[in-house]
């Protein structure tokens, strides 16, 4: 665990709610991992490689909201780029359990 960041800090991280429109099996990743096309309303669709593959199929996936950090530079992942970071938090085993808004929200609606 880290020290205390000041509220400017995180106020930096651009966080929103997605919805999944795509998600397909990505084998050129070291780990498994899924390829995820992720509807952001105003921001468009962006990409995210996602290592979820122990508690989620890819069609399970479709119409799934998720939060995401969408202000990280892209990353290149093998042949993919990843445009933002899908949030999870690690169980028991440290796998990925998706975090998600309780109720419906717009694609895009900014988490604060």
């Amino acid at each position: 665990m880290s020290g205390p960041i000041a509220r400017s800090d995180f106020e930096k991280v651009d966080v929103r709610v997605g919805v999944i429109v795509d998600a397909r099996e990505f084998p050129e990743a070291r780990r498994p991992a899924y390829r995820l096309w992720i509807d952001f309303g105003p921001l468009g669709v962006k990409r995210s490689s996602a290592r979820i593959t122990h508690h989620y199929g890819p069609a399970d996936l479709l119409g799934r909201h998720v939060v995401a950090v969408v202000n990280f530079p892209p990353r290149q992942i093998g042949p993919f780029v990843s445009e933002v970071l899908v949030l999870g938090a690690y169980d028991d085993g440290g796998e990925v359990v998706l975090l998600c808004p309780e109720r419906a929200v717009a694609p895009g609606a900014r988490i604060g």
